[in-house]
């Protein structure tokens, strides 16, 4: 199996069409190619603030995520995508404490959130990139904040 792709967030969206308007996070690889995740819209607003570096006056749920892995000594390593079935992908948040690593499932969503506040890495494994819809497949997009301001 080959080693996962970096990634790295190039922004959050919102993709509007006749029949819904939907959150996506787009993943980018280092070779152009792109990864739409369509999300829920908290999770759009959290991954976006994470994005921008804005930290809100309390704690959302990744905050308090990511605050009781490190009071724990729990450090985030990174956030794998690692599967894609049936159009939905699935994803491991790599965790290390006192030298052992151990991965929990999480929602790509999810992890994005945690793994932009840890500033941690996030990689696709080629499969996922290969069999994903990648380029500009998603082409009416507004950004995320432009869309919530209007």
């Amino acid at each position: 199996m080959a080693e996962p792709v970096r990634c790295e967030v190039k922004g959050v969206f919102v993709v509007m069409s006749n029949a819904a308007t939907v959150p996506a996070v787009i993943l980018a690889d280092g070779a152009g190619r792109q990864l739409p995740i369509f999300v829920g819209l908290w999770e759009a607003v959290s991954i976006n603030s994470a994005q921008n570096g804005e930290v809100l006056p309390r704690p959302q749920a990744h905050d308090l995520l990511l605050c009781a892995l490190e009071r724990y000594g729990i450090a985030v390593k990174g956030l794998r995508i690692d599967s894609l079935e049936d159009n939905v992908y699935y994803a491991q948040l790599d965790l290390s404490r006192d030298g052992k690593d151990e991965s929990l499932d999480c929602r790509p969503s999810d992890g994005i959130a945690v793994a932009l506040r840890a500033h941690a890495p996030i990689s696709v494994t080629e499969e996922v990139l290969a069999a994903a819809e990648t380029g500009d497949t998603v082409a009416d997009m507004v950004d995320l904040s432009t869309f919530l301001c209007s």
